[in-house]
């Protein structure tokens, strides 16, 4: 009784070690391919977000190298690094909108008791700059010209600007 009872247990470890090992073999067979498929969809994702990126950043001025060259030219007389243009451009705006009739560069004047300021700025290419405004109940956006002048200030002209309806 003693040898069957030994046997009946041999056995029984031995189909509890397979069942366990086909269940973890199954287990990590089943991991990987789940790993696989979000690993996959995750660069899918990740391409996308890239190409749009790269679609939404084509006009601006860190892609455009046309108008990077444009401060780097002899013929132009600018030798300004456009890394350091952008953040100088954009500080100048933002500084403006300390004024107490509202910044004069979004083209609106003050409607109600707030000022238009400006939010938002991009700098298109070595001219122009989009920037968006508001005054907390009307927003709008501005197209400017800029021009760096030889003596490395700048100025601003409002080519356009449209307030959109509340």
């Amino acid at each position: 009784m003693k040898r069957s009872f030994l046997l009946y247990a041999f056995i029984v470890l031995i189909l509890t070690n397979i069942f366990t090992y086909s269940f973890l073999s199954s287990e990590v067979k089943f991991e990987q391919n789940r790993y696989e498929k979000t690993t996959k969809r995750l660069k899918d994702s990740l391409n996308v977000m890239t190409t749009k990126w790269n679609e939404s950043n084509y006009f601006s001025l860190e892609k455009n190298e046309n108008a990077q060259n444009y401060f780097d030219s002899a013929i132009a007389n600018k030798s300004i690094a456009y890394e350091k243009l952008i953040p100088v451009l954009k500080e100048k705006l933002m500084d403006l909108n300390a004024n107490p009739k509202g910044n004069p560069y979004t083209g609106q004047d003050q409607i109600g008791e707030n000022k238009f300021v400006i939010n938002k700025v991009k700098v298109l290419n070595h001219r122009w700059i989009i920037a968006d405004y508001s005054d907390g109940k009307m927003w709008g956006e501005v197209l400017l010209k800029y021009f760096v002048n030889e003596d490395e200030s700048v100025s601003f002209e409002v080519m356009q600007s449209l307030l959109y309806a509340q």
